[in-house]
């Protein structure tokens, strides 16, 4: 005997068969859980990778080499270019740590991690870490006034008043300065700053206050972000230059969530080059996201 499935219930079933949107790797299910497949799982790395990545470099600059017939860029000293290229990476083979110490797997997104703390609160994710490189070069060169970023209620929070004693007071979405406490421009202050920041701004709003680039005009320490909730968002750390034809490959970091470390991210379109990519093209395809050309941004030099 044939059944017939009522219209009305082979629409519920098909609906649920489709696949949810997700970014296109999958992630844990909770935060450093590992299955016993994950604990088996290594990283693919091409033969040719060897020749580009040097294991005892200890910053990007010095672990990654330039590819054949390509050189990497000219930028100016102390530039945010500059410190974008010396960030400290940590030894070879190192996994990302998550906030609460727990590790990420590396399913082929990562191939290395910045040596910089992240914390231990559920803050520094993707638009997060974009930020704090931002302030924390422009905190080091000491140009306090260009510290700033908008919530993402539009309010724009300026370190200078911060350094001033001032905190901010967040009534739904009503948000004033308020005089708490002593002047102050120790670190340890600088990055109780950074942590409202990471609270109440993210990819939306900071998506909102850069300024959109030309993909073809893509320099180090521009980002490519896409602002939403989620939303998601990476930025260029180092670029090279082919001398003959002047075409242009670059290497992108990302943060992502649950909170986690800053990680150099794998190319895996092209293992014989990875970690440099090609931003040529409309697609840009990282590990965790696709990204367009028309989400290049660029932070204003105000």
């Amino acid at each position: 005997m044939r059944y017939c499935i009522p219209l009305y219930v082979f629409i519920i079933m098909s609906i649920l068969l489709l696949p949810s949107c997700r970014p296109v790797s999958k992630q844990p299910s909770e935060v450093g859980s590992n299955s016993e497949e994950d604990e088996k799982y290594e990283p693919v790395v091409a033969p040719e990778v060897q020749s580009v990545i040097l294991a005892s470099g200890e910053t990007i600059g010095t672990r990654y080499r330039p590819i054949k017939a390509y050189n990497r860029s000219d930028e100016i000293r102390n530039s945010f270019a500059e410190y974008l290229r010396n960030l400290p990476l940590k030894p070879i083979g190192t996994l990302v740590k998550y906030y609460n110490g727990t590790e990420k797997d590396n399913r082929n997104v990562y191939l290395g991690v910045v040596d910089l703390d992240i914390g231990k609160k559920n803050l520094h994710q993707c638009a997060d870490a974009v930020m704090r490189l931002r302030a924390e070069y422009l905190w080091k060169e000491k140009n306090y006034n260009k510290i700033h970023f908008n919530f993402t209620n539009g309010f724009r929070v300026d370190y200078k008043e911060w350094m001033k004693g001032r905190r901010m007071v967040v009534e739904g979405n009503k948000t004033y300065w308020n005089d708490r406490t002593v002047a102050s421009n120790t670190y340890e202050n600088f990055w109780s700053y950074m942590e409202l920041v990471f609270m109440y701004a993210g990819t939306a709003s900071l998506e909102k206050e850069m300024l959109s680039i030309p993909i073809s005009e893509a320099q180090i320490g521009d980002v490519l972000i896409q602002g939403g909730h989620p939303g998601h968002a990476v930025i260029i750390v180092d670029k090279i230059v082919n001398s003959l034809s002047g075409e242009a490959r670059y290497i992108l970091a990302q943060s992502y969530m649950p909170a986690q470390e800053l990680q150099i991210l794998r190319n895996n379109n092209a293992d014989k080059i990875t970690p440099w990519f090609s931003l040529e093209g409309d697609k840009i395809e990282t590990p965790e996201w696709i990204f367009y050309g028309r989400d290049l941004r660029r932070f204003s030099k105000s």
